[in-house]
């Protein structure tokens, strides 16, 4: 295979790669890579793992070509903060940098631009058909360990069942500390944006982050959507539900008669072996070294191979 370094972005350069098959015809159908939630260099390297290394790679063997690149704030974290302080939004943080490497793909020679999809892992699967909406036009999407509800409500389902593993005193200022969360979190759908930018969270950020984000729900973005969706689910997640996103999803398109779930056992947020299945040891399963699952990379070609 081809790897090409290449720059995402104007005003906030990112580095990336460009990932090319060697084998087949060009040109290839693509794919654009989008990272969950975090500051993530291009390969999504949490501790010992490298998910998107592993899907670039894969797909690249599979006669599929993909783009990754460093998230924005990755590289330009306290830049942002300086810059937009508490009105930073998913559009400055992810979208905006997914669709110009969508556009950068129509403009390369190798590439099919009829056949350009969207690979959202977490958060991106989330936010990727808001992307799609908002100019990357994509031909499918593909939303791994996604989730179709609001991300606040991600946030406090997390921190209770992190709670439910604790004992005694730990137990009781965990409870205490999830009590603020709600308050803060109380129907902010009603405040003003300015109200909203006022309210501190997530470190640097405010809740005007998660208004914005949850004004146009991903149910709304897919009502009338017939555009070809893989949603793909890891049976042992503990950071996304089977039962609220997996399913909730597949009542969600209902009607869309191109819309493929595939449900992976075994399998953790990061599509590979789940060693602990609990959540509150969810980061120490990325400390040893694994990689995301073969049958996981393939079903994706596949798919896309098909459409």
């Amino acid at each position: 295979m081809t790897r090409e370094k290449i720059v995402i972005g104007n005003k906030y350069p990112l580095d990336g790669m460009l990932t090319i098959p060697d084998t087949g015809t060009a040109p290839y159908p693509a794919v654009v890579l989008v990272h969950g939630s975090g500051a993530h260099d291009m390969d999504e390297k949490i501790y010992k793992i490298r998910p998107f290394y592993d899907i670039a790679e894969g797909l690249a063997k599979l006669g599929v070509a993909s783009i990754r690149y460093n998230k924005r704030s990755w590289t330009y974290g306290k830049q942002m903060v300086k810059a937009l302080g508490n009105t930073i939004t998913v559009k400055e943080e992810v979208i905006e940098d997914a669709v110009f490497a969508a556009n950068l793909l129509r403009h390369d020679a190798r590439i099919d631009p009829n056949k350009i999809y969207i690979v959202g892992h977490s958060l991106g699967g989330c936010l990727a058909p808001r992307i799609d909406v908002e100019g990357g036009n994509f031909a499918g999407l593909i939303l791994l360990a996604g989730s179709p509800r609001r991300l606040e409500e991600i946030i406090i389902d997390q921190g209770n069942d992190q709670i439910a593993t604790l004992k005694g005193l730990v137990k009781w200022i965990g409870q205490k500390q999830i009590k603020k969360i709600h308050a803060k979190l109380d129907d902010i759908y009603s405040k003003t944006d300015e109200e909203a930018k006022a309210i501190p969270f997530l470190g640097n950020t405010s809740i005007y982050y998660l208004k914005d984000m949850g004004k146009k729900t991903v149910a709304e973005y897919l009502a009338d959507s017939t555009k070809p969706i893989l949603v793909m689910h890891p049976e042992k997640d503990v950071q996304v539900s089977l039962e609220k996103d997996f399913e909730k999803y597949k009542k969600i398109l209902v009607n869309n008669p191109n819309a493929t779930f595939k449900l992976y056992k075994g399998l953790n947020h990061a599509f590979m072996p789940s060693l602990y299945g609990t959540i509150d040891k969810a980061l120490k399963e990325f400390k040893t070294e694994q990689h995301v699952d073969e049958e996981v990379i393939a079903d994706i070609a596949d798919w896309i191979k098909l459409k």
